[in-house]
């Protein structure tokens, strides 16, 4: 019998993971899902996934590295959830170069992070004073240190989050948000949190979007076809 590939979702109680878990192991992967909150415990197992009790705001990296030890990738779904700019600091920046160190360290070549659509240039054109600049700023530089990496990682970076249901559509965009030759309304620039779950897992089974940054809003293109 093939053993089952492990997949660790960092962040295990986000939305995005909710939806996330169930579809890798329907997919036939063995999931752990990281919380904080053992709270969380019962609704995060009956997604399928193994929950597992750590707080990435106060591990180490070798807390981490055990979590990862024989895993086949890392996702990284956690978040402060905006508000706190020390909290944003520590989640959304920290922690996720921690993830990226622990993930390493142990091996784990796969690695997908969930950024948004605009991280590559937001913090140049936002005021610091903003409220959105601490996660910002938290997200960019998270992806930028991403990039330094040998990890074989894939950055998506959907639009406004909506709870619809996924169309397995997409439509991507460059770093601006834009989509040459398309001009799109104010209600097209948003992307399904079950779109981000699929994405996620077909990048996965697929192998497909390595040392890619994705850029995405829900739209007509079937996802394996516009990652191809």
């Amino acid at each position: 019998m093939t053993q089952r590939k492990r997949v660790v979702i960092v962040g295990g109680h986000g939305k995005i993971a909710l939806l996330t878990a169930p579809k890798l192991t329907d997919a036939g992967y063995e999931v752990h899902s990281v919380i904080r909150n053992p709270d969380h415990h019962d609704e995060v197992a009956v997604t399928g996934a193994h929950p597992v009790l750590l707080d990435i705001e106060n591990a180490d990296v070798g807390a981490l590295t055990k979590v990862f030890d024989g895993a086949d990738a890392v996702v990284f779904s956690a978040g402060a959830g905006g508000g706190n700019p020390a909290r944003t600091h520590a989640v959304d920046y920290e922690a996720a170069v921690l993830s990226m160190q622990a993930a390493e360290r142990a091996g784990v070549r796969r690695y997908v992070i969930v950024s948004y659509i605009t991280a590559a240039v937001d913090i140049h054109r936002l005021d610091p004073e903003s409220s959105f600049y601490p996660y910002a700023k938290a997200k960019h530089d998270a992806d930028a240190h991403l990039r330094t990496t040998e990890l074989d990682y894939t950055i998506l970076g959907p639009a406004g989050l909506t709870m619809e249901p996924a169309t397995g559509k997409i439509l991507l965009a460059d770093d601006d948000g834009q989509v040459p030759g398309v001009d799109l309304a104010e209600d097209q620039l948003v992307t399904s949190r079950e779109n981000v779950a699929e994405v996620i897992v077909h990048v996965l089974e697929s192998g497909t979007g390595i040392r890619r940054t994705l850029n995405f809003y829900d739209g007509t293109t079937p996802i394996a076809a516009a990652i191809a």
